[in-house]
């Protein structure tokens, strides 16, 4: 019996908790309230009252809140769109139906609540990594990657290219370290996401339209690969420059996973000062350094041409005060630069191999990542690029070695 007036969860809702929130719960229905669950726990009051809070959300958003008479879930693929109700004379439910449907906002806040429950365990561990001695604040290098396509398998004979979830792994640590070498001290250091960070978004791998996608591995393994990726990518960036800041631009591919990726690494960094992982779930992305602004976005929803209006439109005041600016966007796998009046539009290419489909279609296109150093007076002074054969020579030479 919980004592009155005390903040409790339905057990309609239990069945909607992890372990760990489960655990949590029940102390408070136990105890009758927050407050006490949390003194008993060793947490502190909000922690305890978010994980109330999330249950909550995934049940209603399912279709269940006993408070208001929503007692039928839907499927966890899905969320319900609506519930009606009739009562009967007595004030009792004698009827209910329940509408459900697939909701990007709040599948959105699902994962939410998801990456942060995977993420308790390493938030904040991000090693201590030493600030370099010397850096130029009037430098910013950006690392732009062009369509990564973790989780894309590719068999060589038919494709051209063997591509699996270690290629692509290693492909981005040679590729990360290759360019880190190579740029200056820069103060500041850009970890651009172009977007398809991840070949598919759920276990499905399927893609928006249904077509049926060639992936390699499970799906929770190679957000696991990924995300580590990643992570070794900024800490890499953490030797060279003293602030790395991180953009993971939303992509076709991975609509949802992508701002899993952000919250994991958020979580990871949470630590580090150094690191700023931004979570804008916005389509266009924008970061001003002196005289020069950057726009990002994947480039499959808006056509090029329309990239420069949308940049004015936008940063109106910041495209007033700055001279040099470009729009860097992946999506379409090639190099292309394109300057415009005011701006200049690029896309890159990627380190991924072509699936099948590609293959046959007659996509064709070189393999590589580059680094951009901007100065904040005069906007690009130079860039380095890493080829994709470059990484694959070394990697042959080295096993080479090893075997003799």
């Amino acid at each position: 019996m919980n004592p009155p007036n005390k903040t409790f969860v339905p057990i309609e809702l239990l069945s909607f908790a992890n372990v760990r929130q489960l655990e949590v719960l029940e102390k408070v229905n136990e105890l009758g309230g927050i407050l006490p669950a949390a003194n008993a726990l060793g947490l502190c009051r909000g922690t305890v009252q978010e994980m109330v809070r999330n249950v909550r959300r995934k049940a209603s958003i399912q279709g269940v809140s006993p408070e208001h008479g929503m007692t039928h879930a839907v499927p966890d693929t899905h969320i319900a769109k609506g519930v009606s109700t009739y009562y009967n004379k007595e004030g009792k439910v004698s009827a209910q139906w329940v509408k459900s449907t697939l909701k990007d906002g709040a599948m959105e806040e699902m994962i939410r609540s998801m990456v942060e429950v995977m993420t308790e365990e390493v938030r904040g561990k991000s090693p201590d990594i030493r600030t370099p001695a010397i850096v130029n604040a009037d430098l910013m290098v950006v690392y732009p990657m062009g369509d990564p396509h973790f989780g894309l398998y590719a068999w060589g004979k038919e494709t051209g290219d063997d591509f699996d979830l270690n290629i692509a792994e290693r492909l981005l640590h040679a590729s990360i370290d290759n360019l880190v070498a190579s740029a200056p001290p820069a103060e500041t250091g850009l970890l651009l996401n172009l977007g398809d960070f991840f070949h598919m978004d759920n276990q499905s791998n399927l893609t928006k339209s249904g077509h049926q996608l060639d992936a390699d591995s499970r799906w929770s393994k190679v957000m696991q690969v990924g995300l580590g990726a990643m992570i070794y990518a900024v800490t890499k960036l953490l030797e060279k420059h003293k602030r790395v800041i991180v953009r993971n631009v939303k992509g076709n591919h991975d609509g949802h996973s992508s701002f899993a990726l952000s919250l994991g690494m958020d979580a990871y960094f949470s630590n580090n000062d150094r690191v700023f992982v931004d979570l804008s779930p916005a389509e266009f992305w924008f970061h001003r350094f002196g005289l020069v602004l950057i726009g990002s976005t994947h480039g499959d929803q808006c056509k090029k041409e329309a990239l420069p209006g949308v940049m004015a439109c936008d940063r109106a005041e910041d495209w007033g005060v700055t001279r040099f600016r470009y729009f860097f966007v992946g999506h379409v796998h090639h190099d292309e630069i394109k300057e415009f009046p005011g701006v200049t539009v690029e896309s890159f290419r990627t380190l991924a191999a072509k699936d099948a489909w590609h293959a046959g279609k007659g996509y064709r296109s070189g393999r590589d990542m580059r680094c951009i150093i901007l100065h904040k007076q005069y906007g690009e002074i130079g860039r380095y690029r890493c080829d994709i054969s470059m990484i694959t020579e070394a990697s042959n030479q080295s096993t080479m070695a090893q075997a003799a």
